[in-house]
């Protein structure tokens, strides 16, 4: 550990001003590498209290393993990247390499972020939370819960607590608030054939934190938005860590809870939706959420049961 990550560690562990003096002794370096570390730190991001006896650590938009881990998901080891081609690809990398799970993998930018079918999804440096979680179930298909559906629920209702705003959400995998998305969350599953079971799955979300709406790009500004389109009142690793202390939760709790709260927080139930299967456009009344979390249509020609991997709403009325 050098000598920056050590004086951000005892700074992190105590709540008073220390001085530079005695996180010298502590540290057994010269004061004057105790205030060069404090500078390099604040070029990275980090904020001090600069008293007349010390430095106090401030609250620091730096994605950070321990303040997402706090204290209630001990169990869970955190990766943080500054960059990432795809999280989720980190993640399949990760399971390779025979990496613990669960784990997750937080990136602070994304060049190929994507969501369902492939589409593109708009990831700033800073402003976002890009991030998978890798779990090993090692359970069949049927006895796994509905993962996608699970954690929109763990977004939205953690979305709710730190904004003070309502997130609804939109069939299968989006989070809306103010009626723009400000979530794509994408699940995946690799089975072992030998064993029947799913060995692994892979959580993916991307989530616009605080990105003022002049910043998407001109086709995505009437769509998107973000949760703190103006400055933030929290941190992405408090939004981080209360995500996925409701995922652990929900995941403990009967199905019964989050697919009821899924409902609830759908805004497509009850609705006019178009889509299209096998070239053909359908119009119908959104009836009814499944608990395998498939859509109900009812149309003039029949009653659809639509798949979330095989079909995309194409509006909502």
């Amino acid at each position: 550990m050098t000598t920056k990550q050590k004086v951000l560690q005892l700074l992190k562990q105590t709540e008073t001003v220390l001085s530079g003096e005695k996180l010298a002794q502590q540290l057994e370096v010269s004061r004057t590498a105790v205030w060069k570390a404090i500078r390099e730190l604040e070029k990275e991001g980090y904020r001090f209290e600069h008293a007349a006896s010390g430095y106090r650590y401030l609250p620091s938009d730096i994605l950070d393993p321990l303040e997402i881990k706090g204290g209630t998901l001990s169990f869970l080891e955190v990766e943080i990247l500054e960059n990432s081609q795809s999280t989720m690809q980190d993640a399949k990398a990760a399971a390779a390499q025979g990496k613990t799970a669960p784990l997750l993998i937080v990136a602070d930018a994304q060049s190929g972020a994507h969501g369902r079918f492939g589409r593109p999804f708009f990831a700033p440096k800073g402003g976002g939370i890009y991030m998978s979680l890798l779990l090993q179930p090692n359970q069949s298909f049927a006895e796994l819960p509905q993962y996608t559906l699970l954690a929109a629920v763990a977004v939205s209702q953690a979305i709710d607590a730190l904004s003070g705003k309502t997130s609804t959400i939109k069939w299968v995998n989006d989070i809306y608030l103010d009626g723009k998305k400000v979530c794509g969350i994408l699940s995946e599953a690799t089975s072992d054939f030998e064993s029947g079971t799913i060995s692994q799955v892979i959580i993916g979300m991307g989530i616009n934190f605080s990105i003022p709406d002049a910043d998407f790009p001109l086709e995505l500004q009437e769509k998107a938005g973000s949760i703190f389109p103006a400055s933030a009142p929290v941190l992405r690793n408090q939004l981080i860590h209360t995500i996925w202390e409701n995922f652990f939760r929900l995941l403990s709790q009967p199905a019964s809870d989050y697919l009821s709260t899924y409902r609830e927080k759908s805004f497509v139930l009850g609705k006019t939706v178009h889509f299209t299967q096998q070239g053909k456009t359908y119009s119908g009344r959104a009836s009814a959420i499944t608990d395998r979390g498939e859509l109900v249509v009812e149309t003039a020609e029949k009653t659809f049961t639509l798949s979330s991997g095989e079909i995309s709403l194409q509006a909502i009325e």
